[in-house]
């Protein structure tokens, strides 16, 4: 069973603090309720048992329409990107008091915890390995990336075709990989995200792939 719990008390950067706060409509319940129903745990850190607190800092005008909004502490993963998505996707649900300084940012802290995935036989040393291997993934995907933004330039070099598939499947970027990306793009669209659906749909185009193609061409045109 996978469980996201969210630690739901606003804190004002600098220390400051204000008789009346922006509070989400409905109360404490109904943003837990969004972020329940919003959050999609993302698979790179679903995988290795990447779990904690991330910070997420965010301003609102008069409106409760979020701006300025950015990780203020996290992990450097996929963690950071989630709950970022989430904050956003709450713009527009908060009620901002007449009196509230909106120059002043807001940090929301949101757990991820995961259980049931046998995350309690990772150790301390297997979850660093996993961050730091998620920082390198990131440039040698670059290298995916570039090899099939090209590939339709001209024919293509098969020994480099044959050294990008190898590192594909070193990074785990195999075929049930991207079905499970392209159904988490779709979630995100179902939710109204239509950014971050087709960020993920591009990359799977990007990873070579056209099982997005439909996708892309009805969404994010």
């Amino acid at each position: 069973m996978l469980i996201i719990t969210f630690l739901i008390t606003l804190i004002q950067l600098a220390g400051l603090v204000q008789d009346k706060q922006p509070h989400f409509k409905g109360g404490d319940k109904n943003l837990y309720a969004f972020i329940k129903n919003t959050q999609i745990y993302p698979e790179y850190s679903k995988a290795n048992c990447l779990q904690g607190t991330i910070h997420v800092s965010f301003k609102l005008n008069r409106q409760g329409h979020i701006f300025d909004s950015e990780v203020q502490k996290g992990f450097g993963t996929d963690l950071d990107d989630e709950a970022l998505r989430i904050i956003r996707l709450s713009s527009g649900k908060w009620i901002v008091p007449a009196d509230f300084d909106t120059t002043t940012a807001i940090v929301l802290p949101i757990n991820f915890a995961l259980r049931d995935y046998d995350c309690d036989r990772k150790d301390r040393e297997e979850i660093n390995a996993a961050l730091s291997a998620y920082r390198a993934r990131t440039d040698l995907t670059k290298a995916i990336f570039n090899y099939y933004d090209s590939k339709n330039d001209g024919p293509s070099n098969p020994e480099e075709e044959a050294r990008i598939l190898a590192l594909k499947a070193q990074l785990g970027y195999s075929e049930k990989y991207i079905e499970r990306l392209h159904r988490q793009a779709l979630r995100k669209l179902k939710q109204g995200d239509k950014e971050s659906g087709c960020e993920d749909l591009h990359t799977i185009r990007r990873l070579g792939s056209d099982i997005a193609e439909k996708s892309i061409e009805e969404n994010c045109r």
